[in-house]
Formats: C-alpha cells, sequence, structure tokens
C-alpha cells in the first residue's frame, strides 16, 4: 500500500510538472505570434483578417474598436477588456468560459502597442491542455505506476521472503524444543546478520536453560536421596522397637530418632536457605565489619583451635545474618577437616575486602575445587568425616557470597583447604 501510494505521488508530480512545461511552452507560442502582429501594426500592413496558428486573435485600436481578428473571430465584439499595467507591454492570464472557444479555457496575451493617437492592444489566444494533459500521458503513467508497483512488489516479497525464511526455521526448532529434550539448538544463519545474532543469543538462552534444568534435576534427585536417608533411618529404629517393645530401651531409641529429626531439620532448612537465595529475596543491608563479625562467630567455643588476623576497618555492605552463614558453614566445613587448626584472616587488598578461611587438614585436589560447591557433593574422602553434614553448607556459602556481588573460590594452599571470600568494600 506504501508502495502503491508512493508511485500516485510520484506520478502526480510527474504529471503536473510535464503540463507545467507544456503551459510555458503555449504561453510563449501565443507571444511569438502577437510579436508579429505587433510588427505588422508598426509596419502599417495590418490586414483586416490575420491568418495566425493561434485559437485567435484580436486587435483593438486606441478608440476600442476591433480593427482585425482571425477568421473565426471575424465580427465577434471585443472579447476581452484585460490591459498590462501601465509599466509593462505585455500580461499573461488565462480565460475560460467564452462561447467562442467552446467554453473552454485559453491563455491570452495582451501586448500594449505605443502608437501617437493612442495605445493599441493585441490579444492574443492559444490553447490551455488539460490537467491530464493528454489521454496518451495518462495511459503512459497508469503503465508506469502499475508497472513500479509490480516490480517494488515483486521485489519486496523476494527479499522479505529470503530475510523471514531463517526466521521461519527457527520458529519450527523453537516449536520443537520442550522441556523433556532441551539439547535442541537454533540454526544459525550465516546471511543476516541481526538474525545471526539473535540466533546465537537464543542458543546461549537454551544453554544456560539446559545447564539450569539439569542442576534441578541432580538437586531434585540428590534432595530425594538426602531426605530419604534419615526418614530410612528412622523408620528402622521404629520398626525395630516395635517388633519387641516390652524389652525395647524407648529413650535410647528416641534419642536415635532426634539425631535422624536433627538432620532432617537441618537439610530442610538447608533446601529453605537455598530457595530464598535462589529466589533473590533481598536482605536488610547495612555496614558489616567483617573484623568484627569474624570476632564474634569465633568466639564460642569449638573443637579445633582458631587463629585469626583481623585488619580493622574492612566494611562491606550487605546482610549481617547472611555474611554470618556464610562464615559459620565455612567454619563448620573446616572444623570437619582441619587436624587440629582453623586460621581466619580478614584483610582489604583495594577495593576488596578478603576473608580466608585455612584449615590444615587434607586439602581439596585442584580438580575438585569447582566440585565442592555442588549441592549435596560429597567427596569421597569427605563422607568418612561429614557423614552428618548436609551436603548444602559450601553452595549456600557460595550463593551468599555471590548475592553480596563477591565471589568464593579454593584457593592454593601450602597445607589444608584456603576458602577465600572477595567482595566489594564499602566506601563508608
Amino acid at each position: 500500500m506504501a508502495t502503491a501510494l508512493l508511485c500516485v505521488g510520484a506520478a502526480a508530480l510527474l504529471l503536473w510538472a510535464t503540463r507545467s512545461t507544456i503551459v510555458d511552452i503555449r504561453t510563449r507560442e501565443v507571444l511569438s505570434s502577437a510579436l508579429r502582429v505587433v510588427h505588422l501594426i508598426k509596419d502599417d500592413h495590418l490586414p483586416r483578417v490575420t491568418s495566425m496558428d493561434l485559437d485567435g486573435l484580436q486587435v483593438v485600436n486606441a478608440s476600442g474598436q476591433v480593427v482585425s481578428s482571425t477568421p473565426n473571430l471575424a465580427g465577434s465584439p471585443r472579447l476581452s477588456h484585460a490591459t498590462p499595467a501601465l509599466d509593462e507591454a505585455t500580461r499573461v492570464a488565462t480565460i475560460c468560459d467564452l462561447p467562442e472557444f467552446g467554453g473552454r479555457c485559453e491563455i491570452m496575451v495582451s501586448f500594449r502597442v505605443y502608437e501617437p493617437e493612442g495605445d493599441w492592444l493585441v490579444y492574443a489566444f492559444g490553447p490551455l491542455p488539460p490537467w491530464y494533459v493528454s489521454p496518451a500521458a495518462i495511459a503512459f503513467l497508469l503503465l508506469f505506476t502499475v508497472t513500479l508497483v509490480a516490480l517494488a512488489w515483486f521485489g519486496v516479497s523476494r527479499v522479505v521472503a529470503r530475510t523471514l525464511a531463517p526466521v521461519q526455521d527457527i520458529t519450527e526448532r523453537l516449536a520443537e524444543i520442550t522441556a523433556g529434550d532441551g539439547s535442541l539448538r537454533l540454526p544459525v544463519p550465516e546471511t543476516a546478520a541481526e538474525i545471526k545474532g539473535l540466533a546465537l543469543t537464543a542458543n546461549q538462552t537454551l544453554e544456560r536453560l539446559e545447564s539450569a534444568l539439569d542442576q534441578q534435576r541432580r538437586f531434585v534427585s540428590d534432595a530425594s536421596h538426602d531426605l530419604r536417608s534419615p526418614i530410612t533411618a528412622m523408620r528402622t529404629e521404629l520398626e525395630m522397637a516395635l517388633l519387641d517393645p516390652d524389652e525395647n530401651d524407648w529413650r535410647e531409641t528416641a534419642s536415635k530418632l532426634l539425631t535422624s529429626i536433627d538432620r532432617l531439620q537441618n537439610i530442610v532448612s538447608d533446601l529453605l536457605t537455598l530457595a530464598r537465595l535462589d529466589a533473590g529475596e533481598p536482605g536488610a543491608l547495612e555496614p558489616v565489619d567483617l573484623g568484627e563479625l569474624v570476632a564474634g562467630e569465633t568466639a564460642r567455643q569449638r573443637s579445633k583451635r582458631i587463629v585469626t588476623s583481623l585488619q580493622p576497618g574492612v566494611v562491606v555492605t550487605g546482610d549481617r545474618h547472611r555474611l554470618a552463614r556464610l562464615l559459620t558453614n565455612l567454619l563448620d566445613n573446616a572444623e570437619r577437616h582441619a587436624e587440629s587448626t582453623i586460621t581466619i584472616t580478614v584483610r582489604g587488598e583495594g577495593g576488596q575486602a578478603v576473608m580466608e578461611v585455612l584449615d590444615d587438614g587434607a586439602g581439596i585436589a585442584p580438580e575438585d575445587r569447582e566440585r565442592v560447591f555442588r549441592r549435596f557433593l560429597r567427596l569421597d574422602a569427605a563422607r568418612n568425616r561429614d557423614a552428618g553434614g548436609t551436603g548444602l553448607g559450601l553452595p549456600i556459602a557460595r550463593e551468599i557470597a555471590e548475592t553480596h556481588h563477591g565471589t568464593l573460590r579454593v584457593e592454593d594452599s601450602d597445607k589444608g583447604a584456603r576458602f577465600v571470600v572477595r567482595m566489594p568494600r564499602s566506601n563508608g
């Protein structure tokens, strides 16, 4: 539609320009014929009837009488009383509805001729072209417009079809992708840069989605397994006690049940914490001095000796309770694996606050330094010493660090495992 309107507008402009040119040409022709009559008047050779290639001509003397005309206007009264301006010799006008010309519009040129007895006037009339110039011009413009619209439609449809073909392929492939088969990827066209960028971005999104779904499946599987263990232990204790209820020590049974319930409660509590962190629930942000936080959390007695090196004034902006949970999880992990000593260091490094928790245990192999942050993952060596853990302490600690725009990594150390937390340091 837009192309058609544009073509019609262009045709109308071309028609207007053509008609204006023809009008100018006709006007000059009428002026030339009238000027020849002026020369006849000056030479005193003006005939009563003048043959000119015009629609009509009249010569009016100083007394207002028609003294010469073309044959078709012989005997006709004066057709116009229009005269040039006093300081001009010619005047061009358009005159319509004259019976002598069948009511059509004419180009009229009036010439002032200066004579001793008074001014004479020459009126010359030529045909004014219609708005459509001619039927041939209208036919040509219609054909031109239709052809141009057809070519534009054909070209645009081909370009659009070629451009949208990759989009159709992407749409069909998206329809095939389901939650059960997230390994499919979108085709990446090599021609259209914008669509290629869209496909690449969509594939990256699909990769992240597949990774999240895989993580969710593993999480559900591991959570089901870890939740099943304490429930199975409780059921076993109760079934054994019911086999011989009179001889069973119910106080001992209750103690064993409480141990399993504590483990179950810890798992559920950690799952709830992870769910809140995954949901991005904001905490209560405030300035937190990491040195004071470590001093407070290490005040209570632990089974291993704790050595601290705390630089004062290392302040971050965060949720005090979550940061305390991060530190507690790292301390609990270090306490389970240390031989005798845990070392905690707090210091500032430029615009970062750094907190390290180092134990003197067996350490973590480089290939396992990222695996330890997987949910419910406990290394084989850790399972023997960490039977009561939930497998969620380190993942929760990393999630807390990342929600504070920081990082938690296992870095090199001479002995034991060295967990390093880095967070933006508060300006305050």
